[in-house]
């Protein structure tokens, strides 16, 4: 095909987080192919030649913050906070103009921008700037407002219907899951794509390379304790006091490491999981501080690992969500070949668990088969990697770089033809 100039925009690109990972995924992919990618965002940690930062964009600016917090938990919206919104959204049309017209960009990936209302000026701005302008859009979705419980109560149901997607021809929709497939058409007659999330499992190139070989002592990790692995955000819906539970209940030495901070949803999960963990005198170690995208230097001058680092030193990795896009985390232990516990959700059901993972698996709750199961693994190298090995073959059939290339190339092909 010929090359295009493609712009990535969203709130947020950088870090670990599930969306900052896929896009870059996607943009690693497209380069492959020929074309160019750019990036517009309120915190980027993208190539500087190819990065456009827009502090308006990210959902912790004090006016989009404003907004949030008049449209959330409320069922009327104060004057104020449409005027409030209304300029955010003029401002950022502008920037979205200014960051085609820089970059002479062909095509736009909104990545959850248009998908979760974290910044509902933002969503407006680009609904209107597409209706405007009429370049191609591929708009990447991940978690849909009416997926999280804290967006039921708002007073801004008509910028939800206007944006949260918006129904523009020119709008191709792409989504992680069958289940948004059928929600989407439900609420809104708009068609979307399934494009699973994605690991380069062809060039698996993550290997120990000594660096991180000091991060059990670094973390306090006993020697002799197996090394369970918790590699999400402290959030309510990731079920981490079953992680806890678990850990506690192996009867074996064990240290149970949740590799990320709580994010975006405040620290009261986060006080939960370290007062259950004491309850059950389990060893937890919170290293959200501690890990990056990339290797580095803490804020406090200590050592930063990647996320790789934390994969590579775990025994088991614990995947207790209730609700999940997709399962990003599912991936990584797989790409990592680590043995996994997940509990059944419903995503986990219908797009995973048929293609014939092998798991531990838990139901809403542990029990004692998970359990036995969970610590029969721990003890037998030739268990796990019987495990490992499964998983890593159905991965580079249904979950590789090459199935997202061959999605891609087909959404191009609606956009610009043959």
């Amino acid at each position: 095909m010929v090359p295009r100039r493609i712009g990535f925009v969203s709130t947020r690109l950088a870090g670990p987080d599930g969306v900052s990972l896929e896009a870059a995924k996607w943009a690693e992919v497209f380069e492959r192919m020929g074309h160019h990618c750019f990036f517009m965002a309120g915190e980027l940690d993208t190539p500087h030649d190819q990065s456009f930062l827009v502090p308006s964009c990210h959902f912790t600016h004090p006016g989009v913050r404003e907004v949030y917090e008049g449209c959330f938990g409320c069922t009327t919206r104060l004057p104020r906070v449409t005027r409030k919104c209304n300029d955010l959204k003029g401002v950022l049309k502008q920037s979205l103009r200014d960051f085609v017209d820089h970059y002479q960009l062909d095509l736009i990936i909104p990545e959850n921008a248009l998908t979760i209302p974290l910044n509902i000026p933002l969503g407006l701005a680009m609904t209107e700037f597409l209706a405007e302008l009429g370049i191609p859009a591929i708009a990447h979705h991940h978690d849909f407002y009416w997926e999280r419980t804290r967006f039921r109560q708002n007073a801004c149901p008509d910028y939800l219907m206007t944006a949260f997607p918006p129904r523009i021809p020119t709008i191709q929709h792409a989504v992680i899951n069958s289940s948004q497939v059928e929600q989407l058409s439900l609420r809104t007659g708009i068609a979307a794509t399934v494009i699973p999330n994605v690991m380069d499992f062809k060039n698996n190139h993550s290997k120990p390379d000594g660096y991180a070989d000091d991060l059990r002592s670094e973390l306090g990790i006993p020697d002799d304790h197996k090394f369970i692995l918790q590699p999400t955000r402290i959030v309510t819906r990731k079920g981490i006091e079953h992680a806890v539970e678990l850990t506690h209940r192996l009867s074996m030495p064990a240290t149970l490491v949740i590799s990320h901070a709580s994010g975006d949803e405040g620290d009261h999960y986060s006080l939960r999981i370290r007062e259950y963990s004491e309850i059950l005198g389990v060893n937890t170690v919170f290293c959200g501080d501690r890990l990056g995208a990339s290797r580095g230097e803490a804020p406090d001058g200590r050592k930063r690992y990647s996320l790789a680092d934390v994969f590579h030193h775990a025994d088991l990795v614990t995947y207790p969500s209730t609700i999940e896009g997709f399962g990003n985390a599912f991936l990584e232990a797989v790409y990592y070949g680590k043995p996994i516990l997940v509990n059944r959700y419903a995503i986990y059901e219908s797009d995973i668990r048929p293609k014939g993972f092998r798991t531990v698996e838990m139901e809403d709750f542990i029990t004692s088969d998970t359990i036995t199961i969970a610590r029969d693994i721990l003890s037998s190298d030739d268990l796990a990697l019987e495990m490992i090995e499964v998983n890593r073959e159905l991965a580079r059939r249904f979950f590789s770089y090459e199935v997202l290339e061959q999605n891609l190339a087909t959404l191009l092909m609606n956009c610009f033809g043959r």
